[in-house]
């Protein structure tokens, strides 16, 4: 299969946008990565004995990267979520405007990642395919430059600030091997999405249609998911919804998670909530826009409203309540119901939403 992606050349932008840095080579990743393997192992049994619910995959394995090698594990996930589609697309594309196509798209990703590896601390990869190493699956990412910068920049204790850090990933592996039908269903709202897109310029003027109804009631077109909730379907949009709601519930548990594990071992919890929220908010216009145009402050959002929601449904009925959105998919919380959270108690629990 001739790829629609010219992969290469985005992993060339994304080093290029990224910068180089000396990490991989210092005493610190040896020491990081050591750190990394043993605070892994404590904060999965921090976070099973806080969220109630126990990893069904075994213990959780650390792997610390640089920015380079963060964007390559990246580009090999993207690269096997997106096969199916990238194979319908190329029957639809094909010739010079195949070849230009996948240039610009291999920038525009490239590019993105890049940016994205000087920001990010930790990701857990879900994806687990068969066909691939056992090895280079399930793994729970640290980028170790990104976290050095901030422990250096502000004066954080390093034992306690990865073990912070840790626990936040760590909730997430915890939520999609500890709920058995998680990630499943994760997966196949995201193979909705993947299958229903179509490169159709009759969706452009759609798009252009949406910009004029929001210039015409004053609201931002791009605020619930940016260029993609732009150009989706009325059937993408509905399964964004589901997949935002989704991943409200997860981000906000996260952070709530991250908060009270181990709070006896971390005193400067607080502070590192504080610089992190503050380090999220905080961006020049032109990457502002470009958070806008990329999603990623509708995906900054869902902390927040995850947390409210989180805090909301646990001032009725405590954890064993919130737990119930773990129950099953039919109790998820949507979009609209993580934004007024009265409306999924209703749903899911009358009896405690009455009382």
């Amino acid at each position: 299969m001739t790829d629609t992606i010219d992969w290469k050349l985005a992993e060339k932008v994304a080093d290029r946008v990224s910068g180089s840095d000396p990490f991989a080579s210092s005493y610190h990743a040896v020491r990081m990565e050591s750190d990394f393997e043993s605070l892994t192992t404590i904060a999965q049994a921090h976070v099973e004995a806080e969220v109630g619910f126990v990893s069904q995959a075994g213990a959780a394995r650390a792997r610390v990267v640089d920015r380079t090698d963060w964007v390559r594990a990246n580009l090999s996930s993207y690269q096997r979520l997106l096969r199916p589609m990238l194979s319908r697309m190329e029957d639809k594309l094909d010739g010079p405007v195949a070849t230009l196509s996948g240039k610009i798209a291999a920038v525009e990703l490239g590019a993105l990642l890049g940016w994205m590896s000087t920001r990010v601390l930790g990701q857990y990869d879900l994806l687990v395919l068969e066909d691939e190493n056992p090895e280079d699956q399930d793994l729970v990412y640290y980028v170790g430059p990104n976290i050095l910068g901030l422990e250096k920049r502000h004066s954080f204790p390093p034992d306690e600030f990865r073990l912070w850090i840790a626990l936040h990933e760590v909730t997430h592996r915890t939520q999609f091997t500890g709920v058995p039908w998680l990630r499943e269903h994760f997966l196949g709202l995201v193979n909705q999405l993947l299958e229903a897109a179509d490169p159709d310029p009759a969706k452009l003027f759609a798009a252009v249609g949406r910009v004029a109804d929001s210039l015409r009631t004053r609201t931002n077109p791009l605020k619930e998911g940016g260029l993609a909730a732009l150009f989706a379907s009325t059937e993408q949009l509905a399964v964004m919804d589901q997949v935002g709601g989704l991943m409200s519930l997860l981000e906000g548990h996260g952070d709530v998670t991250m908060d009270r594990a181990a709070a006896s071992s971390i005193p400067s919890a607080d502070r590192f909530a504080r610089v992190l929220r503050s380090r999220r908010a905080e961006a020049n216009p032109a990457v502002k826009i470009l958070q806008r145009l990329i999603g990623l402050e509708a995906k900054l959002a869902q902390y927040e409203q995850g947390e409210r929601f989180i805090a909301a449904v646990e001032a009725v009925g405590g954890p064993q309540l919130l737990n119930q959105a773990f129950a099953g998919p039919e109790n998820l919380p949507s979009m609209p119901e993580i934004k007024d959270p009265s409306t999924w108690l209703a749903r899911v629990s009358p009896t405690a939403s009455a009382a």
